[in-house]
């Protein structure tokens, strides 16, 4: 099949890191199946380009994929610029269409509305099956994220937009498990049938993870002490990661053995380093800003690596953090400071949740962690690689696979 996969955001990983959509292209073409990627010019969160003369569009072919780039203007915020850019990036694709070969089916990406509504049309078009990729609940995470009232009149327009998308697609992919609840709870199930709406949450390219995993290790004297028990966190350190809360777990540990270790950067560290030495918080060790290859070699180092996030009411739908999988890969414990209704880790077997995260309370569970006897202990971190098996994207496009079929099927 020739097979169109649009994404706003999906650049080379390079670029950016959120590489779902290469993945499912990469695993695609060893299938036999031909895979163009389309995405904007404008890299997310970076002043990067790939477009800097008035060409409409770019294509490119990295680690053998092919990439056409849809030149829009760049932005560097959340503000005018960056609403200008999420809808020139649909009109201009439209345009450029012609100048490819006529896809079998098309999957769009819900990361920006607009990109996802144009692919599902163009798929009507020209006669493809359209599928549509539902990464973010919009707007309802505008409104479990107080960005916007329930009030604002504006809403029903996004919800009845939100509606119209998921009716023009021929198939519905959510990357979180509860894509249907949200459905039946927005009361869209008449127009919507169960048996469009499938579930492909993200995962981990196991093939990559085990290469930097071997290849790319650090040097660092806490990760190779066997003295201590490591728990470990990667990812950002702003505000809205609430990472005090576990300078205040840190507090609650009496055992000298358990050392937080936490890598990652961002706005919010250095007022984390000040409590640190403020408050002689010594179990916890800042280690800042590493590339992502080193994570598999880090969490893989790990005791316990913790997944941690503020909870919100849209968990209730289910999670799709792409560190839960690298976590599965690293084949050890997963402590998930947040309830959810649908988290992985959980279902696998691989670590558990806290449905009252308290310092308090991840603080009892980490030290369950370190109370387990050895047998226990290793059947967390077998069934940790067993779940990346299931989470590895190799399996993952089969799925993807079997959707563009059903997508056949019911045209």
């Amino acid at each position: 099949m020739n097979i169109w996969l649009i994404n706003h955001y999906a650049v080379p990983p390079v670029y950016y890191p959120l590489a779902r959509t290469t993945n499912f292209a990469k695993y695609l073409m060893r299938m036999g199946h031909n895979v163009v990627i389309f995405a904007a010019s404008s890299v997310h969160n970076s002043s990067i380009n790939l477009i800097t003369d008035d060409a409409l569009y770019r294509q490119e072919i990295v680690d053998g994929i092919t990439y056409v780039y849809v030149r829009c203007s760049s932005y560097y915020n959340n503000g005018k610029q960056r609403i200008i850019n999420m809808f020139e990036f649909p009109r201009r694709l439209k345009k450029i269409c012609k100048y490819f070969d006529k896809p079998d089916a098309i999957v769009a990406s819900s990361a920006t509305p607009p990109a996802c509504m144009a692919g599902l049309k163009i798929a009507k078009k020209y006669g493809a099956r359209a599928v549509a990729e539902i990464s973010d609940l919009w707007p309802e995470s505008f409104v479990d994220y107080g960005l916007i009232s329930r009030k604002n009149p504006f809403l029903r327009f996004m919800y009845g937009y939100e509606k119209q998308m998921y009716q023009e697609a021929d198939e519905l992919i959510f990357t979180a498990e509860g894509g249907y609840d949200y459905i039946c709870e927005r009361g869209w199930q008449k127009s919507i049938p169960r048996e469009k709406v499938h579930y492909i949450n993200n995962g981990v390219d196991r093939e990559i993870f085990d290469f930097n995993q071997a290849h790319y290790q650090i040097n660092d004297k806490d990760l190779k002490d066997e003295k201590i028990f490591k728990v470990v966190y990667t990812g950002s350190i702003r505000k809205v990661n609430n990472l005090g809360l576990l300078l205040n777990v840190a507090k609650e540990i009496s055992d000298p053995k358990i050392k937080f270790l936490i890598w990652g950067d961002g706005d919010e560290l250095p007022a984390l380093q000040k409590r640190v030495i403020d408050e002689r918080i010594d179990n916890v060790l800042f280690k800042g800003r590493v590339e992502k290859k080193y994570v598999p070699y880090i969490t893989s180092c790990a005791d316990l690596n913790i997944a941690h996030n503020n909870s919100v009411p849209l968990f209730r739908f289910g999670i799709s953090f792409n560190k839960i999988f690298d976590y599965m890969a690293a084949g050890k414990p997963i402590l998930s400071d947040f309830p959810c209704k649908y988290n992985p880790a959980v279902q696998v077997k691989a670590g558990i949740d806290i449905s009252e995260p308290t310092a308090t309370n991840i603080a009892k569970a980490i030290e369950y962690f370190v109370t387990l006897d050895t047998e226990e202990y290793q059947r967390f971190c077998a069934n940790a690689r067993k779940g990346a098996d299931v989470f590895d994207f190799q399996n993952l496009t089969k799925k993807l696979v079997d959707v563009i079929l059903s997508a056949c099927k019911n045209k």
